[in-house]
């Protein structure tokens, strides 16, 4: 496009506002060089400018503002650009890409951003009969066989892409947005994904040098792209991320042979083995997404195969587990626990050959991770997941191989309640964040607890009234003596709480058909202690009051007129009664 007179004098001014815009700390500058270069973008000329910065702009300033105007240009819907004026910038976003491999990273982003926004808009605009958006692929191609740093691109473009048509957009009418999306789902995402896999098996089979920067950004953007493909909404159903536990990936009838094929699941545990924990988180993320697979991909056989090489990797993964003391290795690593029971049934699990392994080994990781109290407390969520949904099913189970729970479910409540004690005495000294101040998060692993306490409940009951009459004998001590410290008493309240908070929980846990009169027993023994304390900690309130204990109190209070005392009680205990009103 001819350039109007000057150009090179705007060109420089052009440059001047763009430092100003990225660079000062001047508030009054940045906003006026912001208003300068927003007329810039409403102006006519402002395509011609635009490829003028791109070609003679000497920094990286005014490339970036150049490809962020075009995004602006090609995604407004009043007054749109031109099929030809949109394929052009294509080709030419393109060959600029490939001509200068060593952009800043933030342009090439940019640029990339700009051909997967063109792209999207433009995936049913047809010349000649021809989708000409659509050759995603072999747009990609020429980047593929080239440098380490032109593949790169190439890898990040479809990942970008594959991105950008997954997400709504607020300006664009969602139905289009689906058409869109599905039209790319049936056409060219199993593609992308199967690419995807062949050159993470082509560059593992090669040695990588991952100590070379290029080598392994290469690795990362596969991964991404993996990620990106197998992270895609497939039916269109824009689920909430933070409900993942729920979450199934609805992959297409037309993938089958992907998953069928333990190759595909294989390669991502060996990568998994292979590369630094500065990667394998990725891995991880990828593995969630594949074990989440539904159900109905496979039949009864098919699936059978596919858990039992599913659990074979993560029993590789418990045996060597060096690279899970990195947190986002850990976190994804629990994700991928938690999904073994929320996509599968206790009755397919225990049928797996390695179970029994598999199974201690879990147990073991999960005791160990609650010990460590203070270490992602974030990721000790899927853990309890994990067990809450496997106790869950113990009374639905009609297989007739052991299911081993009820040797490792007391471990993991004893490791948890044994822990939160413990973390106590720490906390108050060493001036920690004490957990129960998050009220969300104690609430929820207390839930969780609930079930799985009540898993071989003799033995919770048993651990519950040793260590609370342990605790609660040390604190009527150290009231009645005169010189205890503030410390040791504030010490024995602080576990006392926790020990008041779990005990609700295991109570809240009762489920009415499924209890016995020697359970209702126990729940009584439990319920008389908190109701001895209670009537200690109100004879101090004139003296001093623990609000967390109270708060702890009121919990449980809560718990127990739910299963012992409101309307929806199906079936009364007289022992809990009975016990209670002895006092």
């Amino acid at each position: 496009q001819a350039l109007h007179t000057g150009s090179h004098s705007s060109l420089a001014q052009l440059e001047i506002l763009c430092k100003q815009l990225y660079e000062t700390t001047d508030t009054t500058t940045r906003l006026q060089a912001e208003k300068a270069l927003v007329e810039f973008t409403n102006s006519p000329d402002c395509l011609s400018k635009c490829q003028l910065l791109l070609e003679s702009g000497s920094s990286s300033y005014s490339q970036l503002l150049a490809a962020t105007c075009l995004s602006k240009l090609v995604s407004r819907t009043s007054n749109p650009l031109p099929l030809e004026q949109r394929i052009d910038i294509r080709n030419y976003v393109l060959n600029y890409l490939a001509t200068r491999p060593k952009l800043a990273a933030f342009v090439t982003q940019a640029l990339i951003q700009l051909y997967a926004r063109i792209t999207k808009l433009g995936w049913f605009d047809c010349q000649k009969e021809d989708y000409v958006f659509r050759n995603v692929i072999v747009d990609v191609t020429r980047f593929l066989q080239d440098s380490v740093e032109h593949c790169i691109i190439g890898v990040t473009i479809l990942s970008q892409l594959t991105n950008e048509i997954n997400q709504v957009n607020s300006t664009h009418p969602l139905t289009k947005h689906r058409k869109i999306a599905s039209s790319f789902r049936d056409s060219s995402l199993f593609d992308i994904f199967t690419l995807s896999c062949n050159l993470l098996k082509q560059a593992s089979g090669k040695n990588l040098n991952l100590n070379d920067e290029s080598q392994h950004g290469l690795l990362m953007q596969l991964l991404k792209l993996a990620h990106n493909c197998l992270n895609f909404d497939f039916i269109g159903t824009s689920t909430d991320e933070s409900s993942d536990d729920l979450c199934t990936v609805q992959i297409p009838t037309s993938w089958r042979s992907a998953f069928l094929d333990s190759s595909t699941l294989q390669l991502f545990f060996d990568l998994y083995h292979s590369i630094p924990p500065s990667l394998s988180p990725l891995v991880l993320s990828c593995l969630v997404q594949i074990a989440s697979v539904r159900r109905s991909l496979f039949n009864n056989a098919e699936r059978a195969k596919f858990l039992s090489h599913l659990v074979d990797g993560v029993k590789r993964i418990l045996e060597n587990p060096q690279s899970l003391s990195d947190p986002n290795n850990y976190h994804e690593f629990c994700r991928l626990l938690a999904r073994l029971k929320s996509n599968y049934q206790l009755g397919e699990l225990v049928k797996v050959e390695n179970y029994p392994e598999v199974i201690r080994l879990i147990a073991n990781f999960t005791v160990t991770s609650l010990q460590h109290w203070e270490f992602a407390p974030n990721s000790v969520h899927y853990l309890l997941s994990l067990w809450q949904r496997l106790a869950a099913s113990v009374p639905y189970v009609k297989a007739t191989e052991p299911h081993m729970l009820e040797t490792y479910t007391p471990e993991v409540t004893k490791a948890y309640i044994t822990s939160r004690l413990e973390s106590v005495h720490i906390i108050l000294r060493d001036g920690l964040e004490d957990p129960l101040d998050d009220a969300g998060l104690v609430q929820q692993q207390l839930d969780q607890l609930s079930t799985i306490g009540r898993c071989e409940y003799e033995k919770t009951c048993a651990l519950l009234v040793q260590l609370f009459d342990q605790s609660a004998q040390s604190y009527q001590e150290l009231l009645q003596s005169t010189n205890s410290s503030t410390m040791d008493i504030a010490v024995q309240e602080g576990r006392l709480t926790w020990l008041v908070y779990i005990i609700g929980a295991v109570i809240g846990g009762r489920v009415s058909f499924a209890s016995t009169d020697e359970q209702d027993a126990m729940d009584g023994e439990l319920v008389c202690r908190v109701l001895q304390l209670m009537n200690l900690t109100d004879s101090r309130l004139a003296q001093a009051g623990n609000e967390k204990l109270e708060l702890a109190m009121l919990s449980f209070f809560e718990q127990f007129r739910k299963i012992y005392i409101g309307d929806q009680v199906q079936k009364s205990s007289k022992r809990s009664a009975g016990n209670c009103l002895c006092l």
